[in-house]
């Protein structure tokens, strides 16, 4: 029997969504486990017997020095033995066909890494950030999610209209310029769009199950929680295997997570029709193994 591709589930200094992420990934078929940064500092080789390395979501360093700052500090200047940088080591294991998930302060400290957009193929310069919410304050709550299929984004492969929950207070994705945002477009890295139904309701008595409805991308609160511009919800790098949303697929991987699931389950065994277990979430994980299994 083959062995399951191992993940990678970092950890450390207030990441608080690593065990609910190790249980996506494991979910997906990955051998996957937590690993504290300073392990993956101590042990550069660990980082390329991984076939998928998660940055999840939580409040690194407090958000003392902002969203992601302190985390992504530590890897751009942290040595690591004889190769260089740790910064170095993730860009030498994306280079050879690594996969990177950064969810919510992942994706931030993935920005601020410079991991994605890489507009000019380099892993290292930040050309985008996620800059407090518009509205200025924290926000929790479900919204839909529109997966472009111009992206080459591997995560969200195949995927249309789902929901997933967000809580951040520091999400609204801003380019550096406009030619970083004329780049970002050209090139189709906007894999996650935040979107809300034509008919301009934003709401909708099902959080789930949204797809086959007609949706479209919005920039009007609160389908779009933090007033992302083109209403980014997730982006990826040109190679599509470096990926960071704002919004939590480990928090939605089965269906009981959803805030409407009873009234859905009810409505199933009415209906007679089969509800799956899975919440969409899971797919995000699904495809990464799909693509490396």
């Amino acid at each position: 029997m083959s062995k399951a591709p191992e993940a990678l589930v970092l950890t450390g200094y207030g990441i608080n969504c690593d065990y609910e992420t190790l249980e996506a990934c494991t979910l997906a078929g990955f051998s996957a486990r937590r690993v504290h940064l300073n392990d993956v500092i101590g042990e550069s080789g660990m980082l390329f017997r991984q076939k998928l390395v998660v940055f999840p979501g939580g409040f690194s360093y407090g958000d003392d020095l902002g969203s992601g700052v302190a985390f992504a500090s530590k890897i751009r200047y942290a040595a690591a033995g004889q190769k260089g940088r740790l910064i170095d080591l993730f860009g030498e294991y994306v280079s050879k066909g690594g996969l990177v998930l950064g969810i919510c302060n992942g994706f931030q400290i993935l920005v601020r890494m410079g991991l994605i957009p890489a507009l000019g193929g380099n892993h290292r310069d930040q050309e985008v950030t996620l800059a407090p919410n518009k509205e200025g304050y924290f926000i929790d709550r479900w919204v839909h999610l529109l997966a472009s299929k111009d992206s080459p984004c591997v995560f969200t492969h195949g995927l249309g209209v789902f929901s997933l929950p967000v809580r951040h207070g520091e999400g609204r994705f801003l380019a550096r310029d406009a030619a970083a945002m004329a780049g970002i477009e050209r090139q189709g890295l906007i894999a996650l769009r935040y979107c809300a139904r034509s008919s301009g309701r934003t709401g909708g008595s099902s959080i789930g199950g949204s797809r086959g409805e007609d949706f479209s991308p919005t920039m009007d609160f609160p389908a779009n929680p933090n007033g992302s511009d083109a209403a980014v919800a997730g982006l990826c790098d040109p190679s599509g295997r470096v990926f960071g949303l704002m919004p939590h697929p480990e928090a939605a991987v089965r269906f009981y997570q959803y805030p409407d699931w009873t009234r859905r389950g009810e409505e199933a065994r009415r209906g007679g029709f089969h509800l799956s277990e899975e919440g969409e979430g899971l797919a995000i994980f699904r495809n990464a193994f799909a693509y490396v299994g």
